[in-house]
């Protein structure tokens, strides 16, 4: 096995209330996602076969309704959440996520990363 597998899942759009002053969790905001997931099993070990891999299209469902899911005023907090999500519903082993929002001026974004092993 490779322990250098990974998968890479780049600007996946979220909508969520998010933010600390009440006002602003009043209306969902967009989001990006970026994450590294890291599977159990190396991709030599697949044999070509879907029910060995990480089912991303499914796993970036699941995330989303996790966002959409209810309120937060921190995306530190939904950071964590989805780190967890991923770790205790899919066969992987590390995950690396980095979370964007776009709201100060003047800035691109802002973003928290993280990363957590089983």
């Amino acid at each position: 096995m490779n322990a250098g597998d990974h998968i890479v899942v780049s600007d996946l759009e979220l909508t969520c209330s998010i933010g600390v002053p009440d006002e602003e969790r009043t209306v969902p905001q967009r989001l990006t996602l970026c994450l590294k997931i890291f599977p159990q099993r190396g991709f030599s070990d697949l044999g070509d076969d879907i029910a060995k891999a990480v089912d991303y299209f499914i796993l970036t469902q699941r995330v989303k309704r996790l966002a959409a899911e209810r309120s937060r005023k921190l995306i530190e907090t939904l950071a964590d959440e989805v780190a967890t999500l991923i770790l205790g519903e899919f066969p992987v082993k590390r995950v690396a996520v980095e979370l964007r929002k776009y709201i100060l001026p003047d800035t691109q974004f802002v973003a928290v990363c993280l990363t957590r092993e089983v």
